[in-house]
């Protein structure tokens, strides 16, 4: 018999919906972040208990490490795993604070010359990485990591130095671009969604999703995915799909696509649901663990992005 006081346990989800046929993936296979996580978003879970969790990555330079990108092994900071924790602190509604002027300080202390971030900061080297991922001595500023990071900052009303010199970067990187690839697209729609000066945002986005049709960087019939080109360098059949680009109907990237277009890539993502309740990773797989690590963080972003559309997840 329960103890008198004892707190109630969190509903179960109804039987056999996509959220009821997660949830034992998510305990069996998640690290502790992303099982609070899960019991944040779907289970009237606390916030408290995922930042407990998320410190555990924390270093003393302000950044975060230990693999939270499961594809960068090791203890040391990196831009992309300091990236993850801003997308966690979003998601919590505390991206602000002490905790963030630290990690603005981390940021401005590995920023190349011109304020933006490498990809990977060459203290990776020694440490085990994805081979598809390069460490270089000298590595260039790249949007794909500087432009979430900004837009993730601009979103919560963080002012600090380091932002000015970094959101020009990401200006000047989006303005440039002529060729891409659906990483470097994601990570444009992340600035341009919380950026600033708004009608310069749509106007560029409205330049990238012509670029991304002209481009086939998004496949807009899943039945005919296979027929579709793959990038250069990425893994066979690592296709990218509308709700890739607009993870909410409030993204920029969201015109795009038709009704028709968005409907079609949103019933392709619920029906990739596998047997054990988790969705799968498009990308190259290369040490079992990794593998592992990224499914329950791939599940909870599609049950999140299904649940912002007004599909039923349970």
């Amino acid at each position: 018999m329960a103890e008198t006081g004892a707190s109630p346990l969190p509903p179960t989800p109804p039987a056999h919906t996509p959220l009821f046929r997660a949830e034992p993936f998510v305990w069996l296979t998640a690290r502790v972040l992303e099982q609070r996580l899960f019991a944040y978003h779907f289970l009237h879970g606390g916030a408290d208990p995922v930042e407990t969790a998320l410190d555990a990555y924390r270093n003393e330079d302000g950044g975060y490490g230990h693999a939270l990108e499961p594809d960068l092994r090791g203890p040391v900071s990196q831009p992309l795993h300091t990236a993850h924790a801003l997308r966690v602190l979003d998601s919590l509604g505390r991206c602000g604070g002490q905790r963030v002027e630290r990690v603005c300080r981390y940021l401005t202390s590995v920023s190349n010359p011109d304020g933006a971030l490498p990809a990977i900061h060459p203290s990776q080297r020694g440490y085990p990485a994805a081979p598809f991922v390069p460490i270089l001595d000298d590595p260039p500023s790249a949007l794909l990591a500087t432009g979430p990071v900004v837009g993730l900052l601009h979103r919560n009303e963080v002012w600090h130095a380091w932002l000015f010199r970094a959101t020009d970067f990401c200006w000047q990187a989006v303005d440039a671009l002529e060729t891409s690839h659906p990483y470097e697209i994601q990570a444009a729609v992340a600035f341009l969604d919380s950026a600033p000066d708004r009608p310069r945002a749509e106007a560029a986005a409205d330049r990238l999703g012509r670029l991304v049709r002209e481009q086939r960087l998004a496949v807009l019939d899943p039945g005919h995915r296979d027929t579709h080109p793959v990038p250069p360098g990425y893994a066979p059949g690592e296709h990218h799909f509308p709700y890739d680009f607009a993870r909410t109907p409030g993204s920029l990237a969201r015109a795009w696509f038709t009704d028709d277009e968005m409907a079609r890539s949103l019933d392709f993502l619920a029906g990739e649901q596998e047997e054990d309740g988790g969705w799968p990773i498009r990308w190259r797989r290369w040490a079992p663990g990794t593998a592992l690590e990224a499914r329950p963080m791939v599940t909870i972003e599609a049950l999140r992005t299904l649940r912002a559309y007004g599909r039923a997840i349970g």
